[in-house]
């Protein structure tokens, strides 16, 4: 059995939420890989709860989900989540992984966005993220716009969609998708299965 896939973008407070449970649930073999899920979103043509009448109520059960599991207070960043969504920092975490610190730098990205609630979307939240991950900023910010790197994100995206992926967080279990902070539960039972 391959190893499971999580799939995440430093957008979505679900995945916030689920990036701090996610290798405690299934353990440390557990692949990040992090996709840009307005493209998925435009590729299945749904429409966000984010964006409905549905928002407030999605934003309290994040924030309720963040003081249950033992996280900071959710501070959202600024106008979330169209104003505070970018490719940018999807394609920072890939040069993160060329340099061993994927985990290190999702994570940083998530709290700027989620526990500090300063964002990622401008240069200055992709450094912080960047030197809290333990990388060199400059080396960050030089790698993102490159067409390799570009290039990955894309074929992830892609590869998320083939698999199924409709929505994140997700986890990819021996070719079983389980959508949302609220399965990975279930992912882990078909792990362990």
């Amino acid at each position: 059995m391959a190893s499971p896939t999580f799939y995440c973008d430093f957008n979505s407070p679900y995945a916030y939420l689920a990036a701090h449970r996610v290798d405690g649930l299934l353990g440390p073999g557990v692949r990040w890989q992090p996709i840009a899920f307005a493209f998925l979103l435009r590729a299945k043509d749904r429409t966000p709860w984010s964006l409905t009448d549905a928002r407030p109520a999605g934003m309290r059960e994040c924030e309720e989900r963040a003081v249950r599991y033992g996280l900071p207070e959710l501070v959202w960043p600024p106008d979330w989540p169209v104003e505070s969504y970018t490719l940018s920092s999807l394609r920072a975490a890939l040069v993160a992984d060329e340099h061993g610190r994927l985990r290190e730098f999702s994570l940083a990205a998530f709290a700027e966005n989620f526990a500090h609630g300063t964002g990622i979307r401008e240069q200055a939240g992709l450094e912080r993220a960047a030197e809290v991950a333990g990388l060199d900023p400059a080396a960050v910010r030089d790698g993102i716009g490159g067409p390799v790197i570009k290039g990955r994100l894309r074929e992830a995206t892609d590869g998320a969609l083939a698999a199924g992926v409709i929505g994140v967080p997700a986890v990819l279990v021996d070719g079983e998708v389980f959508w949302g902070d609220d399965r990975l539960e279930a992912a882990a039972q078909r792990l362990a299965a």
